[in-house]
């Protein structure tokens, strides 16, 4: 098969969908690359690594997607790139449809099979290539909310881990998933007094098991919610439901309940938001302010670290995209129900409940996709 990765071109993105060790494996196994020339330059990948490692340099996006039999991303296509789509192709990438109806008419005006990294799951229930970036978002949240928590950003102008005689910042984080934890971890590590709420009893236990002491948690009923984000100094919205748009867990009455220059971080912006007056945001310009709230709301927050990120995603993704280059997609779906859980388009049909359900639009099975 014929694997192509062009660069990405979304505000600030500077990851990239494969590494070279990605295209070693691909090229051992009797597949050809094509690259775009300076894909990997932003992750530290010059042309230079991906020609000793056998791939082919090409000089246009354009040429990559007319020429490739599966196309390889981090972030969801653009519309330019959109429109350079076509069936019979594969998509591997990020994807993020339920809140994005230009995007998945886009998607299926083009006939392309689209295979979402996002709700690809494995056999315990997870999401092996929606959690390393989740991991890097997660250990990233704290970091910039801090940031943004400075006077001179609109922030309160409290320090996260405060100072002998002055109290730390109050973090509340609202899912105690991947990110949720990883953002608890670490916000606790920079001394803040950090509560984490989830709803299943099983993962409170599990994280006063594992982390007891570090954080606090609370299960996330209405009332506990609202009775912690007014006394928070920062919030960070971790919630995840697969493939579908975030629930809004904060509203934009509840701002008036808190402190004047408390700090909301919407990790969960990919998915829609879980605030009410999330929008999502860029590198260049990641903070704004709503009813005297500060929102950081990037879409993209892992391409601040694009190293470690493309390393990241490339282990998790690797496997998947050899089974889909070896197999093609039909088979290796056939073969994999967690892989044919990651497929959310093919031949103008929407094949993931969850979008359809979200924009309200008709959808097929994956296994009806199998069997068209």
């Amino acid at each position: 098969m014929l694997i192509g990765c062009p660069k990405e071109i979304k505000n600030q993105e500077y990851r990239v969908g494969m590494t070279p060790s990605a295209v070693v494996e691909a090229i051992t196994r009797g597949h050809s690359v094509i690259i775009e020339t300076n894909a990997g330059i932003g992750a530290g990948f010059p042309d230079s690594d991906y020609t000793a490692a056998g791939a082919e340099i090409v000089g246009t996006a354009a040429e990559v997607f007319a020429r490739a039999e599966m196309v390889v991303k981090v972030k969801e296509p653009q519309p330019v790139e959109r429109k350079q789509l076509r069936e019979g192709q594969i998509l591997f990438t990020y994807l993020h449809l339920a809140p994005d109806p230009d995007q998945t008419r886009d998607l299926l005006d083009s006939g392309v099979t689209a295979i979402a990294y996002e709700t690809v799951t494995d056999r315990t229930g997870g999401l092996p290539l929606l959690a390393p970036m989740s991991e890097v978002a997660g250990k990233l949240a704290p970091q910039v909310g801090s940031w943004t928590l400075q006077k001179a950003n609109g922030g309160l102008g409290v320090l996260m881990g405060g100072v002998p005689g002055v109290a730390p910042a109050k973090v509340v984080v609202l899912g105690g998933g991947v990110v949720g934890t990883n953002a608890a971890r670490v916000a606790a590590g920079m001394g803040a007094d950090v509560t984490i709420t989830d709803m299943s009893m099983p993962r409170m236990r599990y994280l006063d098991d594992v982390f007891g002491g570090q954080f606090n948690t609370a299960y996330a009923s209405r009332g506990n919610t609202a009775d912690l984000i007014a006394q928070a100094d920062m919030v960070v919205g971790a919630v995840l439901i697969p493939g579908a748009a975030a629930p809004k867990l904060i509203t934009r009455g509840m701002l008036s309940t808190m402190k004047p220059g408390a700090v909301l971080v919407d990790v969960a912006i990919d998915q829609g938001g879980c605030f009410e007056t999330s929008r999502a945001t860029t590198h260049d310009d990641p903070i704004y302010e709503v009813d005297g709230i500060m929102h950081y709301c990037v879409a993209n927050m892992p391409g601040a670290v694009a190293r470690t990120s493309t390393i990241a995603l490339g282990n998790a993704t690797m496997p998947f995209m050899m089974a889909l280059a070896n197999k093609g997609w039909k088979q290796a779906c056939a073969d994999d129900p967690h892989l044919l859980n990651g497929l959310n388009t093919h031949m103008g049909k929407i094949t993931y409940a969850a979008v359809g359900e979200a924009l309200e639009m008709d959808y097929i099975s994956g296994t009806g996709a199998l069997k068209s």
